[in-house]
């Protein structure tokens, strides 16, 4: 998994400055570099796509039908009732035992469709909701999720890495299978 060297050590020393919009443009771009090359690391090719969407932003392979990675700024607490009907049947590729997880959690105004991964249940529900708890108690907090596949053709994620950082803080790194 990625360690982001150049974000973690900027973090520590306190060179990030997330109210800027150009800094948050730099950092977008930046993590969308680090994922970008990691996917074609693991010889995935595919038709690579970023697409904004309720605040935040998704690297999505579009060739694969594929969630890469979700990030985006806290905005705090997201009001919105979840759309139970629209998560319906989507995503496929999960087993028993799996959910449609949330890339950006709903609490944080992450939506259905391109947002949804086939995640296991016990991550879902378990270790990955306490970044998730965080990033919704912090406005101004960068959050991310970065999607991992060891099948170059699987719908359904290998892992995933978690992202945050408080303004002012160290970076957050939490790895999980999947």
């Amino acid at each position: 998994m990625l360690t982001y060297a150049r974000l973690a050590t900027a973090a520590q020393n306190g060179w990030i400055d997330l109210s800027s919009p150009p800094a948050v443009k730099e950092l977008d771009d930046y993590l969308a570099d680090q994922w970008v090359d990691d996917y074609d690391r693991q010889r995935h090719g595919g038709d690579l796509v970023v697409v904004g969407q309720t605040g935040f932003q998704y690297l999505f392979d579009v060739a694969r039908g594929r969630l890469i990675a979700a990030w985006g700024l806290s905005q705090g607490r997201d009001p919105h009732v979840r759309d139970r009907s629209r998560m319906a049947g989507h995503p496929l590729g999960g087993p028993a035992g799996y959910h449609r997880g949330h890339a950006i959690p709903h609490t944080l105004g992450g939506g259905t469709d391109i947002n949804l991964v086939a995640q296991k249940g016990s991550v879902n529900i378990g270790p990955f909701r306490d970044l998730e708890r965080k990033a919704v108690a912090t406005p101004s907090a960068l959050y991310f999720t970065y999607w991992t596949y060891v099948d170059a053709n699987a719908q359904r994620p290998s892992a995933v890495q978690q992202g945050f950082l408080r303004p002012g803080g160290l970076l957050e790194l939490r790895n999980l299978p999947n």
